[in-house]
């Protein structure tokens, strides 16, 4: 099998799948007798990134495996491709999180310490119904309250292999931030824009 096939069928199935795809994954789509080894996808996944240096879109790895992106500077001007459908989280909600991922595991009455303010039960909903978070444990203490922690799917958003890749709080304005990358092809939110809450100022994140 000629390297370039091997790169073709790879950018193919990611542009496909919509999601990132693990090594096992990309493996595992070619017939039996003329399947790559492990080895010869990693070296075929390096040269695809290599070969998108200087583009637009960039072979990013992130928690669950491979996926092509939007590089973070253009994606201002490629999300008004869906203007009727911005991606704006409340302030609260950011905070929330990035006290989550930092501080993880952390309960809900810590996140309230921390803020100063009580949380929004609608906001650790809202990112468990989106699986950013969950819950990993209990905390050994009268009441045993839940301990939060974030999900791969998080990582997987923001194009993080492990939370060690997230920049130091201190650099840290708000999870917005980040700069989540905009996956290819696009899947749209059907739910629509999350928790802008009274009192909170909007932060518009990208789209994904």
């Amino acid at each position: 099998m000629s390297d370039n096939h091997l790169r073709n069928v790879i950018e193919a199935a990611m542009l496909a799948a919509g999601k990132p795809l693990s090594v096992a994954e990309l493996v595992q789509l070619f017939d039996e007798d003329a399947r790559p080894s492990t080895a010869e996808m990693k070296a075929a996944l390096a040269g695809l990134a290599s070969e998108y240096e200087g583009r637009g879109i960039e072979l990013r790895e992130t928690a669950s495996g491979w996926r092509i992106s939007v590089r973070a500077p253009l994606a201002r001007e490629v999300s008004r491709l869906w203007p009727e459908r911005p991606q704006r989280y409340s302030r609260a909600l950011l905070e929330t999180i990035a006290l989550i991922a930092y501080r993880q595991p952390i309960t809900r009455a810590e996140i309230e310490s921390v803020r100063g303010v009580a949380v929004n039960p609608n906001i650790v909903k809202t990112l468990m119904e989106r699986n950013w978070v969950r819950v990993v444990g209990h905390r050994d203490v009268p009441g045993r309250p839940e301990l939060l922690g974030t999900t791969r799917e998080f990582l997987d958003y923001f194009g993080l292999r492990s939370i060690d890749e997230l920049p130091p709080l201190a650099e840290l304005k708000s999870m917005a931030d980040l700069n989540p990358q905009l996956d290819l092809p696009v899947s749209t939110d059907e739910d629509g824009p999350l928790l802008e809450g009274a009192g909170d100022e909007p932060v518009t994140v990208g789209a994904t």
